[in-house]
């Protein structure tokens, strides 16, 4: 056991330092022992658990907070942009002008305007926002890493299906740091690249191939089993590459077997109007379709939406594309709510990190992990929240500034997982789930 010094109270040197650091961003001694209380489970009563699913709207490449969430009217104009900000339900909080759907529902989540971190390049950035561990080595701008298991792949392993379907689906694609790391191939998202908005929408992995009877099937799979007679090594050690293979062909077995994924496919079976309401657009009925399996039983689903990217042509690109993204995101919320399921689903928004204050000469922002904006909603996230705040200029989070740590540490206890829960890779080290499992506590009610 390490040796750690305490003071006749039993306050160790860390406690100290955290105290100070916390003074330091705005806490109070009462605030910083209510958070460290309700990571470590102390004196304080735990956060109840109140989500069942996730569903993850990832904005890849990294959203503007100024055109979004976080407008700043009073700066001057290299800063503050050509948009104007607009009222929401809530007081004294006003959102950008395309955000009009959003604004209007404010009263159903949280916007939080003060996460902010030190990874400013998009490999880099996705891997911290997705798993709440930093990169250990630098990586590069467009790099693919894992180092560390991503949020739907460890909620896919502490809250396993019982129908079924996949834990963790991922809509079109799977995002950079999206993966399962040490956790093994089982606990990777079902990637469904099909476009739910096309005529005669099916999932290719769903349905027997066209002729392909059950019989012949039930064949085809029979003799599988006669001619593989590899042998498996079962120790986790190994890494045995056919073991992850066993679990791919049991996963799709199951899935062309399963009742339950079957139905919550057919988005085909939901209303016009309803459908309308979402938009005829790919991500609409992606969102849709998230709902759905949601519905099923799904504990977590991530919307990958590329194109946030924005270097040049910001405004004319937001004019575009914003007002019917945003719609789709207020009626999935709406949606939720009138189902009676808002309470049990979290909605999260968000991308790796922010914008630069300052508009480049091409008319864009550049890359900007000091201040960001996260739309959060369902299981028991409060409504009309906007937590935390930027500067005058928008520069930096200076009130109530949070990190990528605290934001999933948020999503685990939500979801009833210990944010200081240790997993083990198959090589027998330790990792924890989170370096820093402090959860939000504004976001429990």
């Amino acid at each position: 056991m390490k040796n750690v010094s305490k003071n006749c109270n039993g306050i160790t040197r860390r406690n100290c330092l955290q105290l100070g650091l916390g003074a330091l961003t705005g806490l109070g001694m009462v605030d910083l022992l209510r958070l460290q209380s309700l990571a470590k489970g102390t004196t304080a009563q735990q956060p109840k658990a109140k989500a069942k699913s996730v569903i993850l709207i990832w904005m890849d490449g990294g959203p503007t907070h100024y055109e979004t969430f976080d407008p700043k009217p009073e700066a001057p104009v290299e800063i503050r942009g050509e948009f104007n900000p607009i009222a929401t339900k809530v007081p004294g909080v006003q959102f950008s002008q395309h955000m009009t759907r959003l604004a209007s529902i404010f009263d159903k989540y949280t916007v939080i305007r003060s996460i902010r971190h030190n990874q400013g390049n998009h490999g880099a950035g996705n891997h911290y926002m997705m798993t709440g561990a930093p990169p250990r080595i630098p990586v590069g701008c467009g790099s693919y890493v894992s180092f560390h298991p991503s949020m739907g792949s460890v909620v896919a392993h502490q809250k396993p299906t019982t129908n079924n379907l996949p834990a963790y689906f991922s809509m079109p694609r799977m995002s950079r740091s999206g993966g399962p790391n040490f956790l093994g191939a089982k606990y990777a998202p079902f990637v469904v690249s099909d476009n739910p908005n096309s005529k005669g929408f099916r999932v290719r992995d769903l349905a027997l191939p066209s002729g392909l009877t059950d019989a012949r099937y039930q064949g085809r799979r029979n003799l599988r089993e006669q001619v593989d007679q590899l042998k498996r090594i079962k120790d986790k050690v190994a890494g045995d590459p056919v073991a992850n293979l066993d679990e791919y062909y049991e996963q799709g077995y199951s899935l062309v077997a399963s009742t339950e994924a079957q139905k919550a496919f057919q988005i085909e079976s939901e209303p016009g109007k309803l459908r309308d309401k979402y938009g005829r657009t790919s991500f609409g009925q992606r969102a849709l379709l998230a709902r759905r399996l949601s519905e099923a039983g799904v504990p977590f689903i991530t919307l990958y939406e590329g194109g946030w990217d924005h270097h040049g042509s910001l405004f004319k690109t937001f004019n575009s594309r914003m007002p019917a993204f945003e719609n789709t995101i207020a009626t999935l919320i709406e949606d939720l709510d009138e189902r009676g399921l808002l309470e049990t689903t979290m909605v999260l928004a968000l991308g790796e990190f922010g914008r630069t204050p300052k508009i480049n000469p091409g008319g864009g922002r550049d890359h900007w992990s000091n201040a960001m904006s996260v739309l959060m909603a369902g299981g028991g996230v409060p409504g009309g929240l906007a937590l935390g705040a930027t500067d005058k200029a928008g520069y930096s989070a200076v009130e109530r500034v949070l990190s990528p740590e605290n934001f999933v540490s948020t999503i685990y206890t939500k979801m009833g997982i210990d944010p200081d829960k240790v997993l083990y890779t198959p090589e027998g080290r330790p990792s924890h789930l989170v370096s820093d499992p402090t959860p939000i506590p504004e976001l429990f009610v």
